[in-house]
């Protein structure tokens, strides 16, 4: 019988069952969670196509647990999360206006983008060149592994992702200054700080974390002359100023360390798919690719060998996971624009296009090993090799 559409309140649908439309399957008589299966599609009748034992290559952060704080909230996924995800984890943060997530460092490197709002972000680095700079939505920011810095809200207060360079990663094992000065005895802080014990009795008693502060005046009063002055090399970047690919089917953004030159360790994409449209059938050749879907609704195919391929559903707010090789599309399946960003472990961004690859081949060759059409290779002849169609 007809339910409420989740995406259209007033529209009905009819519910989903586990069918094709050659009659395999059979009905769920549940129980079952009809909304989840009105949002995969895919997964509850997978295409003829997909076959073998692929493993599951995507989580939501609705799925996840939310750490809440009053200055705003953290999520995370890691391999904890999705197991398949070993080279990168995601954390989802919200900061309100004016809220702290306190100075702190981890042993692995930071990356960051702006999804909604604006924050101030603060680095020292070991040569001793100080960084202050304000992000806002499009912008990201890179934090090498080891350097010192914060983030806070600014006005309207600012909600963003942050990728981590290994999968195992959690924020709670970051290096946090009130925990760190919390578990230090005071004559030892007094000794460092050339003061007296009675001077630390007002210090925080556990880690801070995320907390409330006020928001910060303008960023000139911030702006500490340091003996070293800006590193040579920016922790910040305007991915949106940054020349598009553009296409019929779209567009893509990519960064990485040929034009920001210290984001050595992680490249990535920032994708955007019209309606119709498809990002091509392609694999990268120097990494897993770890996904994080902003709008619209996707869908993708990894084929991973050994005539094994599984299909899967993409929503704003998923993570998707691609291992290293395995050749994969995102096609736009929705009514708006499909956008995402894909990320890498790697200092370069690099892709092999199925349709280039073609192309390049003998053509005698390609024909034969597929029994292409005439229709086929005359396409391949005008191939523009576009990241997205």
């Amino acid at each position: 019988m007809p339910i409420p559409n989740p995406d259209y309140p007033f529209k009905k649908v009819p519910i989903p069952e586990p069918i094709r439309k050659d009659g395999a399957g059979a009905s769920d008589l549940g129980p079952r969670d009809i909304a989840r299966d009105l949002e995969n599609p895919d997964m509850l009748i997978p295409p003829v196509t997909d076959a073998g034992n692929v493993p599951n290559l995507k989580f939501s952060f609705s799925d996840t647990h939310m750490n809440l704080y009053h200055g705003g909230w953290s999520r995370e996924v890691t391999q904890r999360e999705l197991p398949i995800a070993t080279t990168l984890a995601g954390v989802n943060m919200r900061l309100k206006p004016g809220g702290v997530r306190e100075l702190h460092w981890h042993k692995e490197a930071e990356w960051a983008y702006m999804l909604q709002g604006k924050a101030r972000i603060s680095a020292v680095d070991q040569e001793g060149h100080n960084f202050v700079d304000d992000v806002e939505e499009g912008e990201l920011w890179y934090f090498p592994p080891g350097i010192p810095h914060s983030i806070q809200g600014m006005e309207e207060g600012c909600e963003f992702l942050l990728v981590f360079d290994d999968g195992s990663f959690s924020e709670s094992h970051t290096f946090n200054i009130s925990d760190w000065l919390a578990h230090t005895p005071k004559d030892v802080l007094a000794t460092n700080f050339g003061l007296e014990i009675k001077d630390f009795e007002q210090l925080a008693e556990k880690r801070k974390f995320i907390f409330q502060s006020e928001v910060p005046p303008g960023i000139e009063s911030q702006t500490i002359k340091g003996p070293k002055g800006f590193p040579p090399e920016g922790f910040s970047f305007n991915l949106m100023a940054q020349k598009a690919i553009k296409t019929s089917g779209g567009c893509a953004r990519i960064v990485d360390s040929t034009n920001f030159p210290i984001s050595k360790t992680i490249a990535a994409a920032l994708v955007e798919i019209e309606p119709g449209g498809i990002r091509e059938m392609h694999w990268h050749p120097n990494n897993d690719e770890w996904q994080y879907f902003i709008k619209g609704k996707g869908r993708m195919t990894v084929f991973a060998s050994a005539e094994t391929a599984r299909t899967f559903n993409y929503n704003p707010g998923d993570v998707g996971y691609v291992p290293f090789a395995f050749g994969h599309y995102i096609q736009n399946t929705g009514d708006e624009k499909l956008v995402f960003l894909e990320m890498f472990k790697s200092n370069r961004f690099a892709d092999i296009s199925l349709n280039q690859w073609m192309a390049l081949s003998p053509k005698e060759v390609v024909k034969d090993n597929i029994d292409a059409s005439p229709a086929l290779m005359a396409a391949l002849r005008k191939e523009k090799w576009p990241i997205v169609k």
